[in-house]
């Protein structure tokens, strides 16, 4: 049985993905605070300790379908958050916008707590789709070109950056900002429980928004404590046997 209260709550996600809805339940970030130790993010998020710690050991042994990300090479990793987190924010970002528009049009007046929600999402998706251009242009093309020169045992030619840890560090950053904004939706929307009075198009609004979330609190995680630390190990490897 593992040691939980050793760990950082990044390191638990990182073992076994699964544990990532134990988290999103109880309001515990493990993506922009994954460093910090399991205890003291329970006591951030308001939560009963042993009701959090006794769901951990309940699903303990990783399932079948558990991805083992930090065992995967890093150029696989990125693909997979291409493919699948910015594709997904990409695809399902404007699905939620117009939503929102007709939800906000319809129940804004019983519930004006729509139009801050409906505005902090625009903002969002303003913000992250700056955010994956950065990654798609800069950082990650110099994941791969590591990933190449390692392979064909080159010299790591220069970066405009100078060092991978400055955008790493402006990508954090930035996912600090977006969790900000989200515990802030999810404040709004009560955890994103619907109103007694609610049409299936409210409750669809949340339960696309819920998703959203989750989905962005799983990508932040996979860079901020898997990604981002084996890129700046690998480089600084790199520049080593320069």
């Amino acid at each position: 049985m593992k040691t939980y209260e050793k760990m950082t709550v990044g390191q638990i996600v990182t073992e076994n993905f699964d544990t990532a809805k134990v988290f999103d339940k109880y309001g515990i970030d493990y993506c922009c605070h994954g460093f910090t130790l399991f205890p003291e993010a329970v006591r951030n998020a308001g939560a009963n300790y042993n009701e959090v710690l006794n769901a951990l050991r309940s699903i303990d042994s990783p399932v079948m379908e558990n991805i083992d990300f930090k065992n995967w090479p890093i150029d696989l990793s990125v693909d997979y958050i291409l493919k699948i987190y910015h594709r997904n924010i990409r695809l399902h970002g404007p699905e939620i916008q117009r939503l929102l528009v007709k939800v906000t049009r319809v129940h804004g007046e019983r519930h004006p707590e729509l139009y801050e929600i409906h505005e902090l999402f625009n903002i969002s998706l303003d913000e992250l789709y700056s955010h994956l251009d950065k990654e798609e242009i800069v950082l990650f093309p110099y994941i791969y070109e590591m990933v190449k020169v390692e392979e064909e045992h080159k010299r790591l030619p220069d970066f405009h950056c100078g060092s991978i840890e400055t955008p790493i560090s402006v990508m954090m950053s930035e996912h600090e900002a977006e969790g900000e904004r989200y515990r802030k939706i999810e404040k709004l929307t009560n955890n994103y429980t619907t109103p007694e009075d609610a049409c299936s198009s409210y409750r669809l609004l949340y339960e696309n928004l819920k998703t959203f979330d989750e989905a962005l609190h799983r990508h932040i995680h996979l860079e901020n404590n898997i990604v981002f630390p084996q890129a700046i190990r690998m480089e600084q490897k790199l520049k080593i046997n320069d």
